[in-house]
């Protein structure tokens, strides 16, 4: 696929955006780059020869600007921790509600097509598997109501009149390098292992069984490149409307288990074993002691799979 195209991306200068952004560069060198963000915790400011512009997507009109000639907009900028949104209540609504919204209008005036995560704290606890995007809604905290009052915006905007594509995002992991700076989150597999690298015990929430899916952030971005190369083809097919992907992989322990590959790769590695603690659980959060996706679409449609694994990442963190 070698015809010129432009590509925006908000939330750019953050764990996943900055990632997309690069796997764009070297899938594509021939496509136009737009990267936006208001650096609210992102911090990269270069990828390669793009430079990440502050823009806010909650300025429509600075928005529409920023994103004018896009072909595709990938909208990846969100308040995404959940004690974030809990506390910040406003200004995950006006950023994850009003600021889809005014990516979503942007598309609908445009034609231009849209990628979305969604995120699996739409479904709250999931009542069968594996989970798939037909799933039932029921999300436990106000960011997953936030994503989910997005994903049906997006339905409404797209309808016969662009392309959008939505991930059901299960739990990122890993860290990746832009030019040489070293780009991370602190989701529960990092956490465990900078504890590891700290010499610090590894603390786990009771009961300790509740599982989660989890996928490397190199391999959702690979998934979003994906999709936009097949967004391109909808777009020149005339094609509208929502299609959904499953983004995971097949590995779903439980939180002690991963504790426990990180212990035991810790005392190879760096020559320490950390204790596992168990401790009261403060959350109302998912307690499920399965969490299998079904990413079938995502593999046939986008011909995409994980190329990643839990305990390789492990044990590539600890070596670092």
């Amino acid at each position: 696929m070698t015809d010129q195209r432009t590509v925006a991306v908000t939330g750019a200068a953050g764990f996943i955006g900055s990632r997309v952004v690069s796997e764009l560069q070297q899938a594509h060198p021939d496509w136009t780059i737009t990267a936006l963000d208001n650096f609210y915790l992102g911090d990269v400011r270069e990828i390669g020869d793009v430079t990440v512009e502050h823009v806010d997507v909650r300025d429509r009109d600075r928005l529409e600007e920023a994103l004018d000639g896009a072909d595709i907009v990938m909208h990846l900028a969100a308040v995404s921790g959940v004690d974030d949104c809990e506390e910040n209540q406003d200004l995950a609504y006006e950023v994850n509600v009003q600021g889809t919204n005014n990516v979503a209008w942007f598309c609908r005036k445009t034609g231009a097509a849209l990628v979305f995560p969604y995120s699996m704290a739409v479904l709250g606890d999931p009542v069968e598997f594996p989970i798939t995007v037909d799933h039932r809604r029921d999300p436990m905290n106000w960011y997953g109501r936030t994503k989910l009052l997005s994903e049906r915006a997006i339905e409404t905007f797209a309808e016969g009149e662009f392309p959008a594509h939505l991930f059901l995002k299960s739990n990122l992991y890993g860290e990746h390098e832009i030019d040489g700076q070293t780009v991370s989150k602190g989701t529960v597999i990092n956490f465990f292992v900078g504890r590891a690298r700290d010499g610090e015990p590894l603390t786990v929430y009771e009961p300790g069984d509740q599982a989660r899916n989890y996928v490397h952030v190199v391999d959702v971005a690979r998934a979003y490149v994906r999709s936009a190369e097949r967004l391109v083809d909808q777009l020149d097919a005339g094609e509208t409307g929502v299609e959904k992907y499953e983004i995971a992989s097949q590995e779903d322990p439980g939180i002690t288990t991963v504790a426990e590959i990180v212990r035991d790769i810790a005392a190879e590695e760096i020559d320490f074993e950390p204790d596992i603690e168990l401790l009261e659980n403060p959350r109302d959060e998912t307690l499920v002691s399965e969490f299998e996706v079904d990413t079938t679409r995502a593999r046939e449609a986008l011909g995409w799979s994980v190329e990643y694994s839990v305990e390789d990442s492990i044990r590539e963190l600890l070596q670092t």
